[in-house]
């Protein structure tokens, strides 16, 4: 995003919304750090700025494109046709039947608005969980940017980009799951950031979801806030 100086008041209020922390008034003038900068278009969007001063660049130029497809959920992402950090939905397994039984699907939120993530800290998760044995989701971004898949190797032309979030997106067979949660404990000290762990797997005919006795004898118990999704939905 660009300030137009002309227009703004430096009434600051944009600094406010800015999930980046990129605005600062200097001057009686918005400043955007564009090395901060998640290219959201939130000060833009929250239409807190009563003058407009704020401009969207036609096209971006790449590498930073990277950080308005996993920043701005409005942003498409042209290899897919899906906007937003990953694919359109993990979470409706139980009707699209997307992960078969015996196949576990998981996805890593990495990053928040406030606290953001860079393409190399992504890159060091990436190149963990290949060593584990998984196969990564075509259809994601965060696949695309990738220069050798198998070893979750991200192209070094993208490390040095700063986003709000992704999703990395992967399979694993049951068996294999003591191994990406081993990975992921191993490589989370070497990120500056906050991340989740989601795991989609099967429910079965009797209502049980074997994962969960599987996550507890791993030291990892299911919270009682997690999104389970209890399988009512059936693909017709």
């Amino acid at each position: 995003m660009r300030v137009n100086a002309d227009l703004c008041t430096g009434c600051g209020l944009c600094a406010r919304q800015c999930p980046a922390r990129a605005i600062t008034v200097v001057a009686r003038k918005a400043t955007i750090d564009e090395s901060q900068c998640f290219e959201c278009g939130v000060c833009e969007r929250s239409g807190v700025c009563r003058s407009g001063a704020f401009e969207a660049p036609a096209e971006l130029p790449w590498p930073r494109s990277v950080r308005s497809i996993l920043s701005n959920p409005l942003t498409e992402f042209k290899e897919t046709g899906v906007t937003g950090r990953g694919t359109e939905e993990m979470k409706t397994n139980d009707v699209t039947g997307r992960f078969p039984a015996g196949i576990l699907g998981v996805a890593m939120d990495v990053g928040r608005p406030n606290a953001g993530t860079t393409m190399r800290a992504i890159g060091k998760i990436t190149a963990a969980v290949a060593q584990a044995g998984v196969d990564f989701e075509p259809k994601n971004p965060v696949t695309f940017l990738m220069e050798d898949v198998p070893a979750g190797r991200l192209r070094p032309d993208v490390l040095d980009e700063r986003v709000m979030s992704a999703v990395i997106e992967f399979t694993v067979d049951e068996s294999g799951l003591a191994r990406v949660l081993d990975a992921i404990r191993g490589v989370a000290g070497q990120v500056d950031t906050v991340f989740s762990v989601g795991i989609i797997s099967r429910v079965r005919d009797d209502w049980s979801i074997p994962v969960l006795a599987e996550l507890e004898r791993l030291g990892h118990p299911a919270r009682a806030e997690s999104k389970v999704n209890v399988g009512l939905g059936r693909r017709c």
